[in-house]
């Protein structure tokens, strides 16, 4: 073992906490105190940001694994690189529709890119269902984040890069 290999493996440990985000459908990026529903908008369960969508494909926000796929399909958990868990919560209040609108394309374990269709939703079921389409994208354990930036806010291309999000090392 060389006398300088601990630098080597800070140096790889650092490139990997830096991760970039995207947008997981066409339409309109908001930050997440904009999103209607205090436990996003207050942060309760972590930082992010939304996508109020133009049309129902969604996609990976981020490149990582699927580590949870929710029974009522609305919502998937990725795991990044770098430690930090996302979740990507399709529409508000939507757990009660018990899967309906949704129809999901990954599985655990799955490895995911921004061109990852992970889901297409039924946007007219959910507005004939008054559920709010706010495609939210959440840090769950923040303890891991060092910082977040959300550069694209806006009208936004799935897959489009609209921030970075770096690991504590």
């Amino acid at each position: 073992m060389g006398m300088f290999d601990f630098l080597k493996k800070d140096t790889k440990k650092e490139s990997s906490a830096a991760a970039k985000l995207f947008a997981p459908a066409n339409g309109t990026v908001v930050a997440i105190e904009e999103v209607a529903d205090p436990v996003f908008s207050q942060k309760m369960m972590g930082d992010g940001f939304a996508v109020i969508p133009t049309d129902g494909k969604i996609y990976s926000p981020v490149t990582g694994k699927v580590v949870s796929v929710f029974p009522t399909k609305h919502a998937i958990g990725i795991e990044l690189p770098n430690g930090v868990e996302v979740l990507l919560h399709m529409g508000l209040d939507t757990v009660e529709l018990n899967g309906g609108p949704f129809t999901n394309s990954v599985v655990e374990g799955d490895q995911v890119t921004p061109e990852t269709l992970v889901s297409t939703v039924d946007l007219v079921a959910l507005e004939a269902a008054g559920k709010d389409n706010a495609m939210v994208v959440v840090f769950t354990n923040m303890d891991k984040v060092a910082d977040f930036t959300l550069s694209g806010k806006g009208q936004a291309s799935a897959s489009a890069e609209i921030g970075t999000l770096t690991a504590k090392a």
